[in-house]
């Protein structure tokens, strides 16, 4: 059976799964591989469960080799010079007064692709660009424009939970996340509150979303009137896992817990 090794790209960057074919290779070390890129240099963070990947292994890139010295050299140089390509791309950029941010420069291992990504508010013709770095690399050029979660996945960061952004690290796919699954888990709709680095709703936002849903099931809105065992009263907060709510009743605070079923609610 085929490995499947979970490797990252760059530091503290997404895992992707790899199909690893036979090679047998340790965590923490480095191997070369194919991306849609093209030809790569990544770290094995771990050796995964076939049955745990839901992809499946003839879909998935393959592997091509252990990354030798040769290799390493190679990573190390494309590094470099990827900075003075981001510097000189800037400054292209600048003279052809292209209103345009490019955030990085990358080679691929084999140097056959160098890749630029920038945002920019409106649509960039970028040809002119191309052609120039195009002549100053002899290499196929590639200008991706990204969004502003796409942004925050390029460069990284800490989030408001303190840990790397999920974008970075571990999501595969950005589901849509709306304004809803803020107020289904009782959250300040603040926008410092409920906005990620990127200036769009956290990401983690969906991971619960399903749980508060189906626990919010018959439970009551904070000032809305109940009619309960202690007599009727106004709502003044609401616990929505544990599925109980504290409500005003004739000037004292009772709290209920409605376990599985639903509560009795009155208009």
């Amino acid at each position: 059976m085929d490995k499947i090794y979970g490797i990252t790209l760059k530091s503290e960057g997404k895992i992707y799964y790899f199909n690893g074919q036979d090679l047998e290779l340790e965590k923490d070390s480095y191997a070369v591989v194919e991306t849609e890129k093209g030809i790569q240099m990544g770290k094995i963070m771990y050796l995964a469960e076939n049955d745990k990947v839901n992809i499946p292994v003839e879909d998935m890139k393959k592997v091509l080799r252990a990354a030798t010295e040769e290799d390493n050299e190679a990573f190390l140089k494309n590094l470099a010079d990827s900075e003075k390509c981001l510097e000189k791309a800037r400054k292209i950029a600048k003279e052809l007064d292209l209103k345009m941010n490019i955030l990085d420069a990358s080679y691929t291992l084999d140097r056959k692709q160098l890749l630029f990504n920038f945002i920019a508010d409106e649509r960039i013709d970028f040809r002119e660009l191309a052609k120039k770095l195009a002549a100053s690399y002899k290499t196929r050029i590639e200008l991706r424009q990204i969004g502003a979660r796409d942004k925050a996945r390029t460069i990284c960061g800490i989030g408001q939970c303190g840990r790397p952004l999920c974008c970075s690290t571990f999501l595969n796919h950005i589901d849509s996340v709306t304004m809803n699954m803020a107020k289904n888990q009782g959250i300040s709709l603040n926008p410092n509150k409920i906005n990620g680095l990127c200036g769009r709703l956290l990401c983690c936002l969906t991971y619960e979303d399903e749980e508060y849903v189906r626990c919010g099931k018959g439970l009551p809105n904070v000032g809305q009137t109940v009619k309960t065992d202690f007599g009727k009263g106004k709502v003044v907060s609401v616990d929505i896992l544990n599925r109980k709510y504290k409500a005003d009743i004739d000037g004292t605070i009772k709290e209920i817990e409605l376990g599985c079923g639903e509560c009795e609610r009155s208009k």
